[in-house]
């Protein structure tokens, strides 16, 4: 798959390349990443990408005419059919909230353009006209969509196969239907004892049946203590089952 990055700071997607276990996804091209800077399709010795607002305010607004040009150019370098063409996605308040759901579509998708806006905002009429899809990562406001960009990838490429060390890891992440959308457990190594506090019994057993109702139990338990909503969603989709429901109801 592709992404392209529209970003004025393409210099803080080098780092997050090249870090981590992700980096894999990229460096095999399993995850293709370009970046573009709008700075380049601007006007003018400033390559100016930015202006003062109609109506007065705070802030500048990023221009249309340098964000088109630029994506003109993603567009003939991605050489796709009009019908099939990948979105363009702009990090935005207003958007749908990323979530694993969403990350497993994008996940098994061919990729996208990523638009990253900056300063107050960007003028309207570019979004009208070329946004596809967007995206919040939630009720707060960045900087710029940098950060938010880099989540989506981050999420996406873990996904891919071979880029975690265990293919069945992401299995075991919270939100993931494998858990029937709950959190997931509390995880301990050694030492058996630190600072006084011992590994449960359970996870000490090598009873692999206890371990893993001990388990099941926990991800009850936290969930209906942080996410009660999403007990709710497992159990309207009827994915809890007698014992769940036992376990829930001594937690009252």
């Amino acid at each position: 798959m592709r992404f392209d990055i529209i970003t004025l700071f393409p210099e803080l997607f080098a780092p997050f390349l090249a870090s981590g276990v992700t980096r894999r996804a990229y460096t095999s091209g399993q995850v293709d990443v370009r970046l573009w800077n709008p700075r380049d399709y601007a006007d003018g010795n400033y390559r100016r990408v930015d202006d003062r607002p109609f109506g007065g305010g705070p802030g500048m607004v990023m221009l249309a005419e340098p964000l088109a040009r630029c994506l003109s150019a993603i567009r003939s370098e991605r050489a796709e059919p009009t019908v099939s063409q990948a979105p363009l996605v702009l990090f935005s308040p207003i958007g749908r909230p990323l979530n694993h759901a969403a990350v497993e579509r994008w996940s098994a998708s061919a990729g996208a353009v990523l638009l990253c806006g900056r300063y107050e905002g960007i003028d309207q009429r570019f979004i009208d006209t070329h946004v596809d899809v967007q995206i919040s990562l939630g009720d707060f406001v960045l900087s710029g969509g940098e950060i938010a960009a880099m989540a989506l990838l981050d999420a996406v490429a873990r996904l891919q196969p071979g880029v975690l060390n265990d293919e069945g890891s992401h299995q075991l992440d919270s939100f993931n239907p494998a858990l029937d959308g709950l959190l997931d457990c509390p995880h301990y190594t050694r030492p058996e004892e630190w600072a006084g506090q011992q590994v449960p019994a359970a996870l000490m057993s090598g009873h692999h049946a206890q371990i893993e109702r001990w388990r099941r139990d926990q991800r009850l338990a936290i969930t209906a203590q942080h996410r009660p909503d999403l007990i709710e969603s497992a159990r309207r989709a009827g994915r809890l089952a007698a014992a769940d429901e036992a376990v829930l109801a001594k937690l009252g």
